[in-house]
């Protein structure tokens, strides 16, 4: 093989990773599997796709070196490859929304007007950790917050927040964090909490990005 074909078909290996996340579904796969492993079945709902569509998104990312399996029982677990598939979600993420124009305007179609919504920065929080004078909410599904979270956090996912509220300490300052800044879970815990008098804030991104920052 001469140079230039070697070379070609070096920069067309590396594409395939491109290639591999060329999709929003499957990107939005990758960005739920940064919270942890979890089997088909709960993706395929966490996306809004059948099993089998989920599958074959998943099979594409597999090829591609970007996730791994494991089997439990008639169960197949998915999980990121490694710490670098992160950080490259989370860089291409940054990248985008500094240069695809309109991104953030689809964001906030999406994720609604945030204005009203108390937000803590990564730096505060981890003060007020240190002070002990916050509680931190995980609003993420449990086996988001098992496979890991904030030291600290108490885990009541969104869909049970409304009727867990006599576990968050009455007149406690609350910090409630999902998966990053695409994730409602934590406004709506936010509006929640604030409709029921006390007081709350949501944490600026979401647990990938306080993870790497604390890494």
């Amino acid at each position: 093989m001469g140079e230039r074909a070697a070379k070609t078909e070096l920069y067309d290996a590396l594409a395939e990773t491109a290639k591999a996340l060329a999709s929003g579904r499957r990107a939005e796969l990758v960005d739920v599997l940064v919270q942890g492993e979890r089997p088909v079945d709960e993706l395929a709902a966490e996306i809004g796709q059948s099993v089998a569509n989920t599958s074959q998104h998943l099979q594409r990312l597999l090829r591609s070196g970007l996730v791994r399996t494991r089997r439990e029982g008639t169960r197949v677990f998915y999980s990121l490859a490694g710490a670098a598939v992160a950080q490259l979600w989370l860089a291409m993420r940054a990248a985008a929304e500094q240069h695809v124009e309109g991104l953030a305007r689809l964001a906030e179609d999406y994720v609604g007007d945030r204005s009203g919504l108390d937000t803590i920065t990564r730096d505060e929080l981890d003060r007020r950790l240190r002070d002990g004078d916050v509680v931190v909410l995980d609003v993420r599904p449990a086996p988001e917050f098992a496979a890991g979270h904030i030291p600290g956090a108490v885990s009541i996912p969104i869909g049970e927040l409304r009727a867990r509220l006599t576990e968050v300490p009455d007149g406690a300052q609350v910090v409630a964090y999902c998966r990053g800044p695409y994730c409602v879970y934590a406004d709506e815990a936010v509006r929640l909490l604030t409709e029921a008098g006390r007081g709350a804030a949501r944490l600026e991104d979401g647990y990938p990005e306080w993870a790497a920052a604390h890494g």
